[in-house]
């Protein structure tokens, strides 16, 4: 059984890969509608979630186990905990630990990189970030792998850590500055990487073509961005059971009769090319089908 670090996951594959992988999976019929639901309970100090994936009818199947424990100022200790354990799908014998929160680290921006291919204009330069952590800055990077974005506006809710993640950005070459929530307005993607739980931003102020990607909560209590949001830009989600179930910016929108479940939009159904529709608000929240497929890639990637 193989050991994949967080160096071994993180080096294994790039970017395009990892989106590359999402997509092809979802062209060969992987169905996120018949997934396995995340289970979660109070676990320790924290709480425990369980993610199991045998999507797809492939040769691997996945389990990923994370923990989330209260933030603790100061401590200096991740709040988030994972692994993700790869079966043969037939024998269910264990073939390979990988780290959890590095491969959730690449996961999550790929799916928000594969959705924003799919609907945001192929010009979209200026690239609006809300949040200073490993996310945001896994979505920089994801977005630059599939639009041309020449400056990357940085909103924090701590001056000294923005100002330090804009300066990680700049040198990597990216044009980043720090930015506000009213520059929401000169955005043609606007990626919201956080942990808040009311919205970010007016929705009012987004221009007509901008595309917004909310992947920072999967609680139904919890959103990023407003109803006004959802209206105008209508909702993709990796899958409408899970959205319905799990997603705060879907759910109290819906409870606002700002979107139906029926106006949700099904990223299998864009990569498919099965829906004539092409929302610009991207709403994850994490499943376990991706799990399971870019754990896969870079499965396949070390074992070569």
């Amino acid at each position: 059984m193989r050991i994949l670090d967080a160096a071994a996951v993180t080096g294994a594959i790039g970017w395009t890969d990892a989106v590359e992988a999402l997509r092809r999976a979802l062209l060969e019929g992987l169905d996120p509608e018949t997934e396995l639901p995340r289970t979660g309970r109070p676990f320790g100090a924290g709480e425990l979630l369980v993610m199991p994936s045998d999507a797809g009818g492939g040769t691997l199947a996945a389990v990923k186990l994370a923990t989330v424990t209260p933030d603790v100022p100061g401590s200096g200790l991740p709040r988030v905990n994972a692994v993700c354990v790869l079966f043969d799908a037939v024998t269910l014998a264990p073939v390979a630990v990988l780290d959890g929160v590095a491969l959730t680290a690449l996961r999550t921006p790929a799916v928000s990189a594969l959705a924003v291919d799919l609907v945001a204009p192929a010009a979209a330069d200026r690239l609006l970030v809300f949040g200073t952590g490993p996310q945001a800055a896994g979505h920089v990077a994801a977005l630059r792998a599939v639009r041309p974005l020449g400056s990357v506006g940085v909103v924090g809710r701590v001056p000294e850590r923005t100002a330090a993640f804009v300066d990680r950005l700049r040198a990597d070459g990216v044009d980043a500055a720090v930015a506000t929530a009213a520059d929401v307005a000169d955005a043609d993607v606007v990626a919201c990487c956080t942990t808040a739980r009311r919205p970010l931003f007016d929705g009012r102020l987004l221009s007509g073509t901008a595309v917004v990607v909310a992947c920072g909560s999967h609680e139904k209590d919890a959103r990023e961005v407003d109803s006004e949001t959802v209206r105008r830009c209508g909702v993709v989600v990796e899958s409408v059971t899970a959205a319905c179930r799990e997603a705060g910016d879907v759910v109290l929108a819906r409870a606002e009769g700002a979107v139906t479940a029926a106006d949700l939009v099904p990223l299998a159904r864009l990569v498919r090319g099965e829906s004539a529709t092409r929302p610009r608000l991207v709403k994850t929240v994490g499943m376990g089908w991706e799990d399971l497929v870019v754990a896969a890639a870079v499965f396949a990637a070390v074992d070569r």
